[in-house]
């Protein structure tokens, strides 16, 4: 691994309560790694214990080899000899300084004729080779944080550090730079590890994501894993939209199916066997894309809140049953609330966890 965190916990104060817990996942080089997760989950703690700025209580941070944090023999390199980039939400540019002298702020000690070739190739990467001599307040904000990171890669970093990079920018331009970002840094063949609370950023940046809650690391897989295979509870419903149906598992000579009350899901991949909860009884993940509205459907269910989302509504819907799922449903099926409707369910990842009584769950 060219990024390798093994079992890193960082505590702040009281030794019992720990801002980041045990830590492990790792980057081969050339990745882009995301961590997501609520507010004060750890996961900006855990940037800053990767970048050197904060110390590890246990656990261990392996970069390119070499051991820059070792909590116990000591070993802490300090950040800036790390070779480690940082990109911030707040962008962090010199005002008075123009673009051109932004860009080639940490790359000083490279003669002149090198310095401004390495600066010219950086603007070229981010697209703003044209505004060399212009001043950061005369940009926007993505092009601002194109800069940033221009600036940030100059000095070729072994690992970039981004920590929530476009939070201060609005829903359309935070998703097309996620893209550019992401094509800029696989280009450069920088690895690179990302903070957001935001999911469609993450999926559109990462090539593996961390969930994190409570200063643990729930799951580090790739996106459609999270989605289609959560490992935890958390992880199913942090990610998405979806609910949690009481089911059974029964044991067919057909093989093991999931009894819910929109019939019975299978699935050969992973279909849990009844012996895998007391009674088979248990709560099954639907997302509102394993939910389908089809009027000849013998399940009916009502609609009692409706979002409009452009291309197709979100719906929520109350089966005769009591149980509540979500439903996309193109929006050109405009339905009204109250309205009774026939669904039905195509469910490709049948994703099963321990049953919890409705006023615990999560």
């Amino acid at each position: 691994m060219f990024l390798n965190l093994q079992t890193t916990s960082v505590h702040y104060g009281d030794p019992s309560r720990a801002a980041v817990s045990a830590v492990s996942l790792g980057l081969q080089r050339g990745q882009i790694g995301v961590l997501i997760g609520p507010s004060g989950c750890g996961k900006t703690t855990l940037l800053r214990a990767v970048a050197g700025l904060e110390r590890l209580s246990a656990g261990r941070i392996e970069l390119a080899g070499d051991t820059v944090a070792d909590a116990a023999t000591g070993v802490h390199a300090a950040p800036q000899a790390r070779r480690i980039g940082m990109v911030f939400q707040d962008y962090a540019l010199f005002p008075h300084l123009s673009v051109a002298r932004n860009v080639d702020f940490g790359i000083r000690h490279l003669p002149a004729p090198q310095r401004a070739q390495r600066t010219q190739e950086m603007l070229e990467l981010v697209g703003l080779a044209d505004a060399a001599e212009r001043a950061p307040h005369q940009l926007s904000g993505g092009q601002q944080q194109r800069i940033s990171l221009a600036r940030a890669l100059a000095p070729a970093p072994r690992l970039l550090l981004l920590d929530e990079p476009f939070s201060n920018l609005d829903v359309d331009l935070r998703e097309r730079l996620a893209h550019e970002v992401r094509a800029i840094l696989h280009n450069t063949g920088t690895t690179a590890l990302f903070v957001t609370h935001d999911q469609m950023e993450a999926f559109a940046i990462g090539d593996v994501i961390g969930v994190m809650r409570g200063g643990l690391l729930e799951q580090w897989d790739d996106a459609y894993a999270l989605y289609h295979r959560p490992a935890t509870r958390f992880v199913a419903d942090f990610i998405g939209h979806g609910v949690f149906a009481p089911a059974q598992v029964m044991d067919l000579p057909s093989g093991p199916v999931v009894r819910t009350a929109l019939g019975d899901l299978r699935d050969a991949a992973a279909c849990a066997l009844p012996s895998a909860f007391p009674d088979g009884l248990c709560d099954v993940l639907l997302r509102a894309d394993d939910i389908v509205h089809d009027d000849n459907a013998p399940v009916k269910a009502r609609i009692e809140r409706k979002t409009f989302r452009g291309s197709e509504f979100l719906y929520t819907l109350r089966l005769h049953s009591g149980e509540q799922v979500l439903a996309h449903v193109p929006s050109h099926h405009d339905h009204q609330i109250g309205e009774w409707i026939g669904i039905r369910a195509e469910v490709d990842h049948v994703v099963t966890f321990d049953r919890v009584p409705r006023s615990a769950a999560v």
